[in-house]
């Protein structure tokens, strides 16, 4: 009989372990983004899998995002790229799904949404295509991946290497945090705490690093990266205003690149999703990767409509110029009790 079971610490190694025997499944599905949403956001988990023979077969990563600012919905899976269902028989996603309805059905939550990297599940809505992910294929052979980089991309790898910047590879989430937060602080958008980053740390402590760019030994670039099977993920990352002029963000994506290659033998990067129109997009492209749309599907209850919680909504522009104006003290202070409601 298959039986849908909700996650408990026991059973985390096996959940963990189909996960990452699922070629459909992402490093978003592990069982430790559960205690970080938790921990780090205040938002309730319903994490749980499909069992058949004693067996796990499938498995849902779901979080309740429930703010005043930015509404209510079921989300699989917040703060995370991808999501949704992965499952080894047709039966187990079906009842996996279907117990996803009647959870949104018995909570009174208006929105059910699937992040989806391939296609979106069928019979759903799906949110027009703003945002995209990029993935590529490395070798772990500096001088190969070296020249699959576009000529003029490359130009500013070079770039930075001749402006004497050096990287390091380590755990340190605060510098991380020091230099990632001043960056999303002129771009016009609340701040993560430190403490997010630092329960990232310990929730995959031997699947993250934190690459650091250093420019006459002061950090003006770094990014924390996550490992997943052969797969490298730079996930959260920034530059100071130097950056630009270094080069800094174009040698910080490069050392990822060739660390993750050559020491940990990956051979997929995944650049993460940026919004279309942005200049995180463009500068993807920039690289040789092609964008993917994500399929961002959704179901409604009746009445309900679908928030738009992007900086594209009109809505927010004035929001984002005034958070800009803000010092930055304040807006560390502010933006983690905002920002939990934007994941």
């Amino acid at each position: 009989m298959l039986r849908i079971r909700e996650l408990e610490q026991g059973a985390s190694g096996a959940w963990d372990a189909f996960v990452r025997a699922t070629p459909e499944a992402t490093f978003f599905h592990l069982s430790p983004w559960r205690r970080v949403i938790e921990r780090a956001f205040g938002h309730r988990t319903h994490y749980v899998y499909a069992e058949q023979d004693g067996a796990i077969v499938g498995v849902l990563p779901l979080a309740r995002m429930r703010t005043l600012l930015f509404g209510d919905a079921l989300i699989s899976t917040p703060f995370c790229v991808y999501g949704g269902p992965v499952s080894a028989t047709p039966e187990a996603a079906q009842a996996l799904e279907s117990h996803a309805r009647e959870l949104m059905r018995r909570t009174g939550v208006p929105c059910l949404e699937f992040r989806r990297r391939d296609a979106a599940d069928a019979g759903w809505d799906e949110r027009p295509a703003l945002h995209h992910t990029f993935r590529r294929a490395i070798t772990g052979e500096a001088e190969a991946d070296m020249k699959a980089i576009p000529r003029k991309q490359r130009a500013m790898v070079r770039k930075g290497i001749a402006n004497g910047l050096r990287s390091v590879a380590n755990q340190d989430t605060r510098t991380l945090h020091h230099v990632y937060a001043r960056m999303v602080h002129a771009l016009g958008t609340p701040v993560f705490s430190a403490r997010y980053f630092r329960l990232l740390g310990e929730a995959f402590p031997a699947a993250h690093d934190v690459t650091t760019v250093l420019h006459e030994d002061r950090p003006v670039a770094a990014v924390l990266n996550f490992h997943f099977r052969d797969e490298v993920l730079p996930y959260y990352g920034g530059g100071t205003p130097a950056a630009r002029n270094l080069a800094a963000n174009d040698f910080l994506y490069w050392e990822v690149m060739r660390r993750a290659g050559a020491e940990r033998g990956a051979r997929l990067f995944d650049f993460g999703r940026s919004k279309a129109g942005t200049g995180a997009f463009d500068f993807k492209r920039n690289w040789g990767f092609e964008a993917q749309p994500l399929h961002y599907c959704y179901q409604l209850r009746e009445g309900a409509t679908l928030a738009e919680n992007n900086p594209a909504n009109p809505k927010f522009r004035l929001m984002i110029a005034a958070w800009r104006r803000l010092p930055l003290q304040v807006a560390n202070l502010l933006g983690p009790r905002i920002v939990r409601g934007l994941g």
